[in-house]
């Protein structure tokens, strides 16, 4: 057996798993905080704080009793208030019913429902709340761009020839006047495919025309992970020069041909920093939200373009990045929420549904691909979890409150033998979507 050629797979394999072990403890540690600081507020003692679950690695137990804890499995995590009988939060009667009033108003179980149900809910708003964080903070860090169409950074791309620079005010294209940056977007976005197209800027006070690259060429802006094109080892940046020999000059060029490709394998020719190369690859079918709801079908290989240039970014301001962050959650969100009743509904295909194998090598992927792209994956992971853990399944925290709300009308909580069958009929549930979301895993293309 040749070890050293597994050095590289086995590189590959600790990536993922580290890169998926981080995202997924930091999205655990947010939510659990969620419900340790809201309890605490609420007067509800928590007894263990653990991030993981299995033998304790370490633990230290802070002024107000309650044992932090890291555990040797990094799959979850837990809090456990005073009253519970594990880490599922599962009464302990017995205990709670010899504590005395004050005791009991320290359990879950003593508390007011109020008090309960802002405890619970306080997981998921958190995740909710860190993903609209990070959304907002990449846009002041990375900034919005002006309304102008201003030049501010130009992509390099296989042309011969004069080409726009940083700082150029763009005042035409073909012909047609780009007042502003969405002028320019609908200008560009119509135009037929052509070698070259003629430009008129404002340069240094002085007009200059020339012709210059097409405005949306077949350049990678980013590679999805999981995707054909990354596992052909494709990068952002490249550029494709031509699709089974036939040179292109329009990224609309390449998304017709790749659409059409009824998953037929395709020979790309590939120019990356000055060197050209062939690569082979094979479109996948994959199902992607419509910008007016609902989802379609199409061979994608998992590029995405954009226009050559980079416009003038600047800094938005506080409330302008938070509303960002607001736009971007509730985008992610709702397309999820979509996205799971068009799999019930058989809309599209129920292997979008990924699970840990997935999850982990998608970890991997945005990892491999730079912070910027491995925080943004935080986030949407973030919004997921919160989603998964709101639905009225027991077990989750949508269930208790369920049985919250059934408690708010009734005026007495659900009976213990009905809660034992729902807490079980919940936990079948969870494990049966596991199962499946594991086999997806391994039998999806």
């Amino acid at each position: 057996m040749d070890l050293i050629g597994l050095v590289p797979g086995f590189g590959g394999l600790l990536w993922t798993v580290v890169a998926f072990v981080v995202a997924l403890s930091i999205i655990v540690a947010i939510h659990e905080y969620g419900h340790y600081i809201v309890g605490r507020w609420s007067g509800i003692h928590a007894e263990v704080f653990s991030l993981g679950f299995g033998p304790v690695l370490f633990s230290r137990v802070d002024r107000r009793g309650t044992r932090w804890q890291v555990a040797a499995l990094p799959f979850g995590g837990y809090v456990k208030f005073l009253g519970d009988a594990n880490a599922a939060s599962a009464p302990d009667g017995a205990a709670v019913a010899g504590m005395d009033a004050a005791e009991r108003r320290r359990t879950m179980q003593g508390a007011p429902l109020w008090a309960r149900t802002a405890t619970v809910a306080a997981g998921p708003l958190f995740n909710f709340i860190s993903a609209l964080l990070i959304f907002a903070g990449m846009a002041l860090v990375s900034g919005v761009a002006t309304e102008d169409a201003v030049v501010g950074r130009v992509a390099p791309l296989p042309f011969e020839g004069q080409t726009l620079e940083a700082g150029d005010l763009i005042l035409s294209v073909e012909g047609q006047a780009t007042p502003d940056l969405e002028a320019l977007v609908a200008v560009t976005g119509a135009l037929p495919p052509a070698p070259s197209v003629r430009y008129v800027v404002e340069r240094g006070g002085q007009e200059v025309a020339f012709d210059g690259p097409y405005p949306v060429p077949p350049l990678a802006d980013t590679v999805q992970p999981q995707t054909a094109a990354f596992d052909a080892g494709l990068e952002g940046g490249d550029v494709v020069m031509a699709v089974d020999g036939q040179p292109i000059h329009a990224f609309g060029q390449l998304r017709e041909i790749v659409g059409a490709s009824d998953g037929r394998t395709l020979t790309l020719t590939i120019w990356r920093a000055g060197e050209v190369f062939d690569t082979e690859l094979t479109p996948r079918r994959m199902d992607l939200p419509r910008p007016e709801g609902g989802f379609e079908t199409r061979w994608l290989i998992g590029l995405s373009g954009g226009l050559w240039i980079e416009p003038v970014r600047r800094t938005p301001g506080l409330w302008e990045a938070a509303q960002i962050g607001v736009d971007r959650t509730w985008y992610v969100a709702t397309t999820s929420l979509s996205g799971m009743w068009h799999m019930v509904t058989g809309a599209i295909s129920s292997c979008n549904l990924r699970g840990p194998i997935g999850i982990a090598e998608t970890s991997g992927a945005a990892a491999s691909q730079g912070v910027e792209s491995f925080i943004f994956f935080i986030a949407m992971l973030s919004v997921a979890v919160g989603l998964m853990n709101l639905f009225p399944v027991p077990v989750l925290d949508g269930g208790h409150l369920v049985f919250y709300a059934w408690e708010a009308v009734t005026g007495k909580p659900p009976g213990d033998r009905a809660l034992r069958a729902l807490m079980a009929g919940g936990l079948a549930v969870i494990l049966s979507l596991m199962v499946f979301a594991l086999t997806n895993d391994l039998f999806c293309p």
